[in-house]
């Protein structure tokens, strides 16, 4: 996964890159507003993914004394540093821009430049949307689009897909706002594709803080792999019953699971040591991303009176039988 993710970004980032250097020329040569907030856009996006490699770098560090459950989150970290980046740099030059172009609309100079330019991005911006969407589509398998997007806990396969998705949308209306001025002579429409372009790369930058958020404080794993999990626990010969069941994510593949169980009253402590260390290789053999599991034993009354009042970190009181 950590392979896929990063071929993506490093695809994202040499296109991206050349992309800003050819709106950059366009934008000076034509002066249109819509083309230099595309140019901010892919600068901010090649920024974007430098940081992203930034991120997959240190996460592969090895836990160490320090950081004993390794440094998986810190792409967390840099994924939300690229939304506030993305919202900061990329939305707000936009903005900024279509506000001052629509209260000074003026003529686009030698508008073949915008079109050229225009063009050759949506190739570029096509192909490292397909590279992304492939690996995407590797991961999901046949979850639904919208299920599977939610359920991704690899941020930087995520945020290509995003923005992306927001680059191929920016380019059209950038092309919409520079036809609208040179063809139709509608000089605002320059103003209003640069001011759409900021609200859109707002909304994108919104839609990725909001995830990267949920995953930088500690998000669970996906319920059907906490409902096997359970499963799994009950058919141990030594669990009477599965009191509780906490997971998190320390990284997209990543995932650490606390188990408390109820053993069975007629086995000896050996056996239920050797009970213990069977089930860890079982959870871990079934599900590749579990990488460290706990498991706790104590009667269900003692892990009852541990739960809070309305906890539903587990489900505590599941009977083998």
């Amino acid at each position: 996964m950590a392979e896929g993710s990063r071929f993506v970004v490093i695809a994202a980032l040499l296109g991206n890159g050349a992309i800003a250097v050819t709106k950059y020329i366009a934008a000076g040569f034509t002066g249109s507003s819509a083309m230099l907030a595309e140019a901010v856009h892919s600068t901010v996006d090649t920024g974007n993914q430098i940081l992203l490699l930034v991120g997959l770098h240190r996460a592969a560090r090895p836990a160490d004394r320090g950081h004993q459950f390794g440094y998986g989150m810190e792409l967390y970290f840099w994924a939300f540093v690229v939304a506030i980046l993305l919202f900061g740099l990329g939305a707000g030059v936009a903005i900024y821009e279509g506000i001052l172009k629509l209260l000074d609309p003026h003529p686009i100079r030698d508008a073949g430049w915008n079109y050229a330019v225009l063009g050759a991005a949506m190739v570029f911006e096509a192909l490292s949307f397909t590279a992304a969407w492939r690996e995407f589509a590797r991961v999901r398998g046949k979850a639904p689009f919208l299920r599977a997007l939610r359920q991704s806990k690899d941020p930087a396969l995520f945020t290509v897909l995003f923005e992306d998705s927001a680059a191929l949308a920016g380019l059209c209306i950038a092309f919409a706002g520079v036809f609208l001025s040179d063809r139709m002579g509608l000089l605002w429409g320059d103003g209003a594709a640069t001011l759409a372009i900021g609200i859109m790369l707002a909304l994108a930058a919104l839609a990725l803080a909001v995830e990267t958020k949920s995953l930088l404080i500690g998000e669970a794993a996906n319920p059907a792999m906490v409902e096997d999990i359970i499963r799994t626990a009950l058919r141990a010969p030594f669990v009477e019953a599965v009191n509780e069941v906490r997971t998190m994510h320390f990284g997209p593949a990543d995932i650490l699971v606390n188990l408390s169980v109820d053993a069975r009253d007629d086995l000896t402590a050996g056996e239920i040591e050797r009970g213990v260390a069977a089930l860890e290789d079982e959870l871990k053999a079934r599900h590749e991303r579990v990488t460290r599991v706990f498991i706790e034993v104590e009667s269900a009354a003692e892990s009852a009176r541990e739960i809070p009042q309305g906890d539903t970190g587990g489900d505590p009181g599941v009977s083998a039988t």
